[in-house]
């Protein structure tokens, strides 16, 4: 079988490519140039960008076999995550590679900004002596504002803490509590504004950030006051940053990121006391290491079906470490499903009961769809398109958790009510230390049975000498039988032969068992 293919638009950490060459076909292209980028994309299964590669709608109709676009990186401005999610494609990103680089660049920039650094030394460049000219200020005993408490934010105030500031925040999302465990204030961004005297900017580009720290923010400030932005141009409009430092309504700032990149004439490079960068927030060797093998595992991970925690346009929530294992289970409870019912259901449930009910658990439910449709549909299934398969065939699907659950720790089932009325339903859980996974419900057949690659279901009227029949057609159509469980609701009344067998049963075989024992129905799922 030939190895999926991976084009690589820009470029990629040594090591990022070396894990990838381990599976895949790797090819280059210049992502820039579309009449490269374009045709290079017919086949591909993954493609992995940086910032200039645009990504869009004409971008995912040439690439018509892909899978996973991933970005080596944090930002998804180049990326179409709308256009993906409904073509089926997961979109991932490296959303932890850069951010102590980041934290350690707003760090950078705060200092540099307090003590005059960057004046200094194109002053004594130029054969200046100027100590005087150039006195700063110490960060010890201030007060830091950091806007926005997310990963970096909390980098960054666990950073300065060692520098004896006192630290306050605003960010609406984060509790009190929380950001008082590292020794955070949480304030309204008013009061962050007067009582600052650093502001260091930590929040996402989007539509309520925008000019968040405008003109009429920025006259809210002390005098004294010094602004950092190494998180994403614009947050901090420019132009009025421009007049505040240039009245001296502002002390100073430290920009690394721009409105409009690249970004070579602004009208804060005229001023002394702004510190500026090339956005050069997660430009070190250690991020583009870590963004290239992030990704590069993201998408060895989409290219086998497997959950990716980075994915960006999944339906389901974030994945514990509890959650996780059941993943795999409830996969194979969709096919079986699948096999069971014979076809598309009207409607799915899927019920997750026990103590990983008090976590989210919407990634089960795509879990589910993922078997579900594994084996009905010819492209690949994926949690992303998942859900879109079972609204193009009209398939209501319904998500239920109780942490109540009698008999088991966790039970996970699939139910489901086909077009005729037929009612379908599988569960299954995690036992043990090694969290075994076992079978304990068919159609409201109970059993305990681990799942197996080869596995058969014969429904019939419970009487004697069916299994000696069953376990003697089999052995002449050499199929090991593996384990076995006869699961009936009363004595002499309806039953179910459950199977697993080390090769897969050919249909022949059983037709032949189904005519001879008379089962009213006959089931096979192979779970390879």
């Amino acid at each position: 079988m030939p190895k999926p293919v991976v084009l690589v638009a820009e470029e990629l950490s040594p090591a990022g490519i070396a894990l990838l060459e381990e599976d895949f076909d790797v090819r280059s292209v210049n992502g820039a140039d579309r009449s490269q980028l374009l045709p290079a994309l017919a086949g591909v299964d993954a493609l992995i960008v940086r910032s200039a590669t645009k990504v869009d709608a004409e971008a995912l109709a040439a690439a018509t076999a892909l899978k996973v676009v991933a970005r080596a990186g944090v930002g998804l401005d180049n990326v179409d995550v709308e256009a993906a999610t409904k073509a089926g494609v997961l979109v991932v990103n490296a959303p932890t590679s850069n951010i102590i680089s980041a934290a350690e660049q707003a760090i950078n920039l705060l200092l540099a900004s307090a003590r005059n650094t960057a004046p200094a030394h194109a002053a004594l460049v130029n054969g200046e002596w100027k100590r005087s000219k150039y006195t700063g200020v110490e960060l010890y005993d201030k007060t830091v504002g950091v806007v926005g408490l997310g990963r970096i934010g909390v980098l960054v105030a666990q950073r300065l803490s060692a520098f004896g500031t006192k630290l306050i925040a605003y960010d609406p999302f984060v509790q009190p509590a929380r950001a008082a465990q590292i020794g955070v204030e949480v304030v309204s961004l008013d009061e962050l504004l007067e009582r600052s005297d650093f502001i260091t900017v930590h929040l996402p580009k989007n539509k309520d950030t925008l000019g968040l720290i405008g003109d009429e923010a920025l006259r809210k400030v002390k005098p004294s006051v010094r602004i950092i932005n190494a998180a994403r141009g614009g947050i901090v409009d420019e132009t009025a940053l421009y007049h505040a430092v240039k009245e001296g309504r502002v002390a100073g700032a430290g920009i690394d990121v721009f409105a409009k990149e690249p970004c070579t004439d602004s009208p804060l490079f005229e001023l002394e006391n702004v510190v500026v960068a090339p956005h050069l927030g997660a430009s070190t060797h250690e991020a583009q290491e870590k963004a290239g093998t992030q990704v590069a595992r993201s998408v060895k991970l989409a290219l086998s079906g497997e959950f990716v925690p980075d994915a960006v346009n999944i339906q389901g929530g974030g994945l514990s470490e509890e959650i996780k294992p059941g993943l795999p289970l409830t996969e194979k409870l969709g096919r079986i499903f699948t096999a069971l019912a014979g076809g598309v259901a009207a409607r799915v449930d899927v019920e997750v009961r026990g103590e990983i009910a008090a976590h989210d658990v919407k990634i089960i439910e795509l879990a589910a769809l993922k078997g579900i449709f594994g084996d009905i549909v010819e492209e690949a299934v994926t949690y992303v398109n998942a859900p879109l398969l079972a609204k193009d065939r009209g398939v209501e699907v319904n998500l239920t958790t109780d942490e109540e659950s009698p008999d088991w720790r966790n039970l996970i089932t699939v139910r489901g009510v086909m077009a005729d009325g037929q009612r379908v339903s599988v569960s299954g859980t995690l036992s043990g230390h090694r969290q075994n996974e076992k079978i304990v419900e068919l159609n409201g057949y109970g059993m305990e049975l681990a799942p197996s690659e080869h596995m058969a279901f014969f429904f019939y009227d419970d009487r004697p000498g069916i299994v000696g029949t069953v376990g003697h057609l089999l052995g002449e159509a050499g199929i090991n039988i593996a384990g076995m469980q006869v699961s009936r609701d009363e004595e002499g009344g309806r039953a179910l032969i459950t199977l697993t067998v080390d090769s897969a049963i050919p249909d022949d075989t059983l037709n032949a068992i189904s005519v001879e024992i008379g089962a009213e129905s006959t089931r096979s799922v192979d779970l390879d």
